[in-house]
């Protein structure tokens, strides 16, 4: 299993957000890896099995998704920040979407 996990939920339709590029970088902005999301809004794996501790970032690029049916976003480009504090821990960083926001958290 991948050590960072992820997937998207478009709020504003109830549904998984599918086909949205997802990149998994260091904190200097450095490429780790990137996958898109599936039918269910899951990268099934994105990085490697384990990460040194220290600072990334996912960048979700959310504007094709949502140009794909039409609709005006706000936000483009979601980009969250977190810390790798334990090696051996796994990290499920969970986007929720909407056209004028969105949300996260700390997912198990």
């Amino acid at each position: 299993m991948s050590h960072i996990t992820t997937h998207i939920l478009d709020a504003s339709l109830g549904r998984p957000a599918a086909d949205v590029r997802v990149l998994l970088e260091t904190g200097a902005g450095d490429a780790v890896a990137e996958g898109r999301t599936n039918s269910d809004g899951r990268v099934g794996e994105l990085g490697p099995e384990r990460l040194d501790p220290g600072h990334y970032r996912l960048r979700f690029e959310v504007a094709e998704y949502f140009a794909a049916s039409g609709t005006p976003t706000f936000y483009p480009v979601v980009t969250i920040d977190f810390t790798v504090a334990d090696a051996e821990q796994h990290y499920h960083v969970p986007l929720l979407i909407s056209p004028f926001a969105y949300s996260t958290y700390r997912g198990s």
